[in-house]
């Protein structure tokens, strides 16, 4: 059987546009191509399909899906390990929905809150198997011993600088700054200074960014909701992600 482009589209809840880019750039070509010019898929390309949105939702670029696919060809097995991915995610939100209402029902009885019942579901160990996949185990290591070895308060005052950063690109972005702009690039330099903070990290040990690093998380900012929402949205996450690309490359040539 055989699917239209447009019928593929709006089973799947993307566009027409993004399939057609996706066979521009050999990830997903059409199965067939009609007399009139019209892209036809069959069950083997949805599949593709499939594993191509499971791998944005973890935040991977397109060229690291394309790697990803065609290194892990066998579907079956490699769909096994996305499903694993969704029923963590699926577990940690429930915990946390149920630890949210809990504390709900707790402050409208007046009753005290009870700290061991108010964070399950939100340890920060949860993206341990994604960081290790992307980055390698000696990165998660690092930046764990480095996250457990803070008091509360260098860990509330490092979450604030997280928080006045992605503030600052989503007014920046808002307010139509351009990435080239002096402005633009001041955030892109604050940025990259504050990743080479982070034991673990690319480059970290040389208290520099590595550029595949901060252009690799430019693409995950965009292909990940989770991190498109800090900056606003997709759109405030695409203005970071062209600057972090700016700021790269006049570093490149400077």
């Amino acid at each position: 059987m055989h699917w239209s482009i447009h019928e593929i589209a709006q089973h799947a809840g993307t566009t027409s546009r993004t399939l057609r880019h996706y066979d521009h750039i050999g990830i997903l070509e059409p199965s067939r191509i009609g007399p009139n010019g019209y892209r036809y898929y069959d069950d083997q390309s949805l599949v593709r399909l499939q594993r191509i949105l499971l791998l944005r939702e973890l935040g991977l670029g397109l060229s690291a899906i394309a790697d990803v696919i065609d290194r892990e060809a066998d579907a079956p097995t490699a769909l096994r390990t996305h499903l694993t991915w969704l029923r963590r995610e699926h577990d940690r939100i429930s915990r946390q929905i149920s630890s949210v209402e809990n504390t709900i029902s707790t402050l409208e009885k007046g009753e005290g809150v009870m700290a061991e019942n108010m964070f399950d579901g939100f340890d920060h160990t949860q993206y341990k198997d994604e960081v290790e996949e992307r980055w390698g185990k000696n990165a998660y290591a690092r930046s764990d011993e480095w996250w457990r070895g803070m008091s509360d308060a260098e860990r509330s005052e490092w979450q604030q600088r997280q928080h006045t950063l992605a503030s600052d690109w989503a007014d920046a972005a808002e307010r139509g700054v351009h990435p080239d702009s002096d402005e633009a690039q001041s955030l892109a330099r604050r940025h990259a200074e504050w990743l080479s903070s982070i034991p673990g990290t690319p480059g970290s040990e040389h208290g520099r960014s590595t550029d595949e690093y901060l252009l690799g998380l430019g693409e995950m900012y965009v292909a990940d909701p989770r991190f498109a929402k800090n900056y606003g949205g997709q759109g405030g996450a695409a203005f970071v992600r062209n600057a972090l690309a700016t700021y790269v490359e006049n570093r490149r040539g400077a």
